[in-house]
């Protein structure tokens, strides 16, 4: 250990310097917390881009069409009752979000890494791809919530 090491300890047992210790490791437990939402927000759409490209493939290959959508909407919300996203509407909607996004090798990578509520306001409301892939890159670029998103140029 290095006498600074030493120092540093002596330093923090210092009652007066509890409150930057506290702030320290809350600093440091926020940021944990928000790199682990990156990451499971990442799993996730890709989870649903996944879903999506499913659906589009047997669409393709069956008879049923939406009926497939509508079915898989069910089994899903009955097999998982404690996890939301597996709505009629949602399940459409990625659907939809592959569709969007398959041929687009420039947004592609982008989308993954803004939330899927984000992915689905610019999805709704930006029906050029040009303005698509601004939102995507201002949101990821300035980390928008979704309210700053919709706030942004009336979207």
């Amino acid at each position: 250990m290095k006498p600074t090491d030493t120092r540093r300890k002596q330093d923090m047992a210092k009652p007066g310097d509890y409150p930057h210790l506290l702030s320290e490791i809350k600093e440091r437990i926020r940021s944990a917390q928000y790199e682990a939402l990156k990451a499971v927000n990442k799993e996730l759409v890709g989870l649903y881009g996944d879903i999506s490209r499913l659906i589009v493939e047997r669409q393709a290959d069956a008879e049923h069409g939406a009926s497939i959508a509508d079915q898989l909407s069910q089994d899903l919300r009955s097999e998982f009752p404690g996890i939301s996203g597996f709505s009629r509407r949602n399940v459409f909607y990625m659907r939809e979000f592959y569709l969007l996004y398959r041929d687009d090798e420039r947004v592609q990578p982008l989308v993954a890494q803004i939330g899927w509520s984000h992915n689905l306001v610019i999805l709704q409301r930006c029906k050029d791809h040009l303005e698509r892939e601004f939102y995507i890159r201002m949101t990821r670029k300035f980390g928008w919530s979704k309210n700053v998103l919709l706030a942004q140029k009336g979207i």
